[in-house]
């Protein structure tokens, strides 16, 4: 059985002292151990924190951009070269359609080779504020970062972390999600045999519980914490790092609203509202959670996203006839299932999601819903729910669409249906999130920045600005006149 461990100044280990403890890593879509993992503590942290420092200071990696590029290139071709063992394990562990983890890791690979570019344009610039005198803006890594993980999308998550902090010549401390995290080691692994990468360039921690985040969270010598998870987990790190200000890159909640209008193509997109809130289960926080819907056309598109979720077959990942998989664990799945109570009882519900019987009884399956609320304070609407249930709301003008879609504190993600392309631009202007997308939803790209509004954090990701969060710029001052 596989049993990720902790990378710490170059070497594998269990745990750096005694007492080791194992934890047990659950196949969600059958409920039976699948892996283990070496669950660490604050002194694997303290010992990760101290590789990294010594990397940061008595290397030549962050002076190095050529070899950055050269290693970043080499890890995207071993990624490549491993996907198909890898999706295997993303499918076992987290419970997703293998078409999606291997899009996943397609999104990683193609996040390195950008980097890779990027690594060697690193530019400052240099001024002449008067004759003879000059000022350098240098750029410079930021320093010693922490990569602190969820279990969703763990390999897209720390590639798109890992691979601008590596490109801007930082050293980093990862504390992957103990449920994927040996997937979370098969993806280091592609990087960690390159003889040319200093030890305690790369460290991986990993935990069950909340030791590790603290201490990263406290230690002066972290000085970047790149974080992807709940809203609720993102302002405790933002309270934890306050006494050392540290810079912080948080992708947090989402609630995202895809807002339909009358003159859109219906056949098209009831097909993208399925696809964009059905992905992982539901389980993504740019994932379309509330369908707005223009008057006119709201009891067709009501009735043909009633059908469309109904056919949607769900099943084991690995089986190719399945269009949605488990969620992350038995709890979350009757956490959803609990939450369908509450609305039969105090909403209308248009489609009920069960829990399977059969084979599929023992795993974290469960079936799409879709419940129409108008109460904008309702939990539904304000709420992240994560899973595979759709809030349905009318709207009946544009300045009734708008104030919906911004009627929460989150702002991740939304898209706009119409073949109006005017109008979609014009309510895209005025919704508060940070990508809108029109005609499709969940379209991310290497190249493209992406973050949020509000409670759904701050920093960018992917892009040209996802370097940003791991560079500083030093101002250097010159004379040549004297």
């Amino acid at each position: 059985m596989q049993t990720a461990k902790q990378l710490i100044d170059g070497r594998w280990l269990t745990h750096v002292s005694g007492g080791e403890r194992i934890g047990q890593a659950i196949n969600p879509a059958t409920g039976d151990v699948a892996a283990l993992f070496c669950d660490g503590t604050a002194a694997e942290a303290e010992a990760a924190v101290a590789a990294a420092l010594r990397a940061f200071d008595n290397t030549a990696w962050k002076r190095s951009p050529r070899l950055r590029a050269e290693v970043l290139l080499d890890f995207a071709a071993k990624l490549d070269a491993r996907k198909e063992e890898i999706a295997d394990w993303l499918v076992t562990l987290n419970g997703k359609l293998r078409r999606e983890a291997l899009g996943e890791i397609g999104a990683g690979i193609s996040e390195l080779r950008y980097y890779a570019g990027l690594a060697r344009n690193l530019f400052g610039r240099v001024l002449e504020v008067e004759p003879g005198c000059y000022s350098s803006l240098d750029r410079e890594a930021a320093g010693v970062c922490a990569i602190i993980l969820p279990w969703n999308a763990p390999v897209t998550l720390l590639v798109r972390s890992l691979a601008p902090a590596l490109a801007a010549g930082c050293t980093v401390v990862i504390k992957p999600a103990c449920q994927t995290a040996v997937v979370n080691n098969m993806v280091l692994e592609c990087m960690t045999g390159d003889t040319r990468v200093p030890a305690g360039v790369i460290n991986s921690v990993i935990e069950s519980g909340a030791d590790v985040s603290r201490y990263l969270c406290e230690s002066p010598d972290i000085d970047v914490i790149s974080f992807t998870g709940s809203s609720a987990v993102g302002k405790l790190i933002a309270q934890n790092t306050a006494p050392t200000l540290k810079r912080l890159s948080l992708e947090l909640g989402g609630k995202a609203p895809a807002v339909v209008f009358a003159d859109a193509d219906m056949d098209k997109t009831v097909a993208g509202l399925v696809a964009g809130g059905m992905v992982m289960a539901g389980q993504q926080c740019t994932a379309i959670t509330r369908v707005l819907v223009e008057d006119a056309a709201y009891d067709a598109v009501a009735q043909k996203l009633v059908a469309a979720l109904k056919a949607v077959k769900v099943g084991p990942g690995n089986d190719p006839a399945s269009q949605m998989g488990c969620l992350i664990d038995v709890r979350n799945r009757d956490r959803i299932n609990a939450l369908m109570d509450t609305a039969q009882a105090t909403q209308r519900v248009l489609l009920r999601g069960n829990v399977p019987g059969g084979a599929l009884a023992r795993g974290a399956f469960i079936e799409p819903s879709l419940v129409e609320v108008q109460d904008l304070s309702s939990d539904f609407i304000q709420k992240e729910l994560f899973g595979p249930l759709l809030v349905i709301e009318r709207f009946s003008n544009e300045d009734e669409a708008v104030t919906r879609a911004n009627a929460t504190r989150f702002g991740l993600a939304a898209s706009v249906w119409s073949s109006d392309m005017k109008k979609s631009r014009r309510i895209a202007a005025r919704l508060r999130s940070g990508t809108v997308w029109s005609n499709s939803h969940n379209r991310l790209f290497a190249e493209a920045e992406t973050g949020g509004f509000r409670d759904s954090g701050y920093g960018r990701l992917h892009g040209a600005e996802g370097l940003n969060d791991f560079l500083q710029t030093k101002h250097f001052y010159f004379e040549t006149n004297s």
